[in-house]
């Protein structure tokens, strides 16, 4: 049996909430292993959100060649190497994991490659390459993520991906169906659109982006409308036929079948508590196999935390950061105050961009709030017009004060040109219950895409410029 090795916190799982947890630990002067299977930065920086939106970028540029003309600029030249632009991605993913592995240097992380599995009195087995080691710690962090949710009749192979595979293509796909139109999907969909393949995608529910505010939606399907991507909602698939071309058939219940190339199964992300162990442990899993945590991501077990994807929470790798953060303020004794879900930012990276932080219109009512709401779109905005980018509103919900004037705010929602930098004022106001009177002082720069939320909570006051 080998030494058991000591620390003040083992942290399994190299994705962001595990390295964050790590590194933030390291900093406060705990001694840390952090313990991954594959590479560190998990599924976000290998297999989401950074090569996705690497992807996207691409698609951006090649958006902005193709209009090129209006801005007066003659481009002879359009053709799409996707090879080289899954190499810059793949050139950005390796940039960034090499400066994780530098920082666990520099911050003296132990690192340790290989499956983490817990047993009794915060034991961890680690099982790699080099064999077996055991640990043991005073606290333990359990980050062992997500994977790709599979539907029956579409096993990953050929023509079938996730959201893993999708990432390795080095060829756009003349025709796709994307089954799933929620956030993944959607920027799957918007992406390769304008990267030029003919995209439908296959909702379940009565529409796309579901649990979105409606306005906002509206104006991401009729975009989508533009750039010829077809929505087919209340869509039920039964399988596929695989062609001699190398293709699929797609068959939807009621529908006629949907000849294409490729097919990516967007329908959500599942813990992946699998080997973990566990065995010996009060660390307890949901009927869904989330473990269960209270509101400081504590599980059963004394001293054992859980973060990120593996409990049910956003799964969103910045509310994996600040569970990360809660959950070693917690073990130090810093009585943290528990994250508010309901409040957290929110980014879709289609084309257009989609962002809010607090309830939307119908959930603000729903929750009982009177509410006054103001909506400006874009399409009246200097900076848009100057950029070519007029698709887009922004749209903020505030409390009725019983006068009838608004008062907090609640929610900010946007949908345009690149609000999922712009978000941060709004999302600001959200969390520290300011009021429109108090927002309306602050000064907007001009000409900018953000005077537009100015403007909006402006006009809130029962004044303003432009509406």
């Amino acid at each position: 049996m080998p030494d058991t090795q000591q620390f003040d916190l083992i942290v399994i799982g190299g994705g962001p909430a595990g390295y964050g947890a790590a590194f933030y630990a390291a900093s406060a002067g705990l001694q840390v292993a952090l313990v991954e299977r594959d590479i560190i930065g998990g599924t976000c920086l290998n297999r989401g959100c950074i090569p996705a939106k690497a992807f996207l970028e691409t698609a951006s540029v090649a958006r902005h060649v193709q209009h090129a003309k209006d801005f007066g600029i003659e481009v002879t030249q359009t053709g799409i190497e996707f090879g080289v632009a899954q190499n810059r991605k793949q050139r950005i993913v390796d940039g960034l994991v090499k400066g994780l592995m530098g920082l666990t240097r520099a911050k003296k992380v132990t690192y340790l490659l290989g499956v983490g599995s817990l047993g009794a009195n915060r034991t961890v087995t680690v099982t790699g390459a080099e064999g077996v080691q055991v640990l043991q710690g005073r606290y333990v962090i359990l980050a062992a993520g997500s994977v790709p949710r599979t539907i029956p009749g579409f096993e990953v192979g050929g023509p079938i991906m996730t959201s893993d595979e999708i990432l390795m293509l080095d060829t756009i796909p003349a025709r796709m169906v994307v089954i799933g139109g929620g956030a993944i999907g959607c920027e799957f969909a918007s992406a390769f659109s304008d990267l030029g393949s003919q995209v439908t995608i296959l909702e379940g529910l009565p529409k796309v982006l579901p649990g979105l505010d409606t306005d906002l939606a509206n104006v991401v399907v009729k975009s989508f409308g533009k750039k010829g991507i077809k929505i087919l909602t209340g869509a039920k698939v039964n399988g596929h036929t695989p062609q001699p071309t190398g293709g699929t058939r797609v068959h939807v219940e009621g529908m006629e079948d949907i000849e294409v190339d490729a097919v990516v199964v967007s329908v959500g992300r599942r813990p992946f508590p699998d080997l973990l162990g566990l065995e010996g442990t009060q660390v307890q899993l949901t009927d869904r196999r989330f473990v269960q945590v209270d509101p400081y991501c504590r599980t059963g077990e004394a001293g054992v935390y859980a973060i990120g994807d593996l409990i049910n929470t956003p799964q969103l790798a910045h509310v994996g950061y600040a569970e990360a953060v809660l959950a070693v303020k917690d073990l130090l004794g810093e009585d943290p105050k528990p994250i508010d879900y309901s409040r957290v930012p929110w980014a879709i990276y289609c084309h257009p961009e989609v962002a809010w932080a607090g309830p939307d219109e119908e959930q603000a009512r729903a929750a009982g709030f009177d509410v006054v709401v103001a909506k400006h779109p874009f399409r009246a905005n200097s900076r848009a017009q100057i950029l070519g980018e007029i698709d887009g509103l922004v749209k903020v919900i505030a409390k009725k004060n019983a006068d009838g004037t608004a008062g907090q705010i609640l929610g900010v929602h946007m949908v345009g040109p690149w609000v999922t930098e712009q978000l941060s004022g709004g999302y600001l106001a959200v969390n520290w219950e300011a009021t429109v009177a108090e927002v309306a002082e602050f000064i907007q720069p001009h000409p900018s895409l953000s005077e537009l939320f100015g403007e909006t909570v402006l006009s809130l006051t029962g004044r303003s410029f432009n509406g």
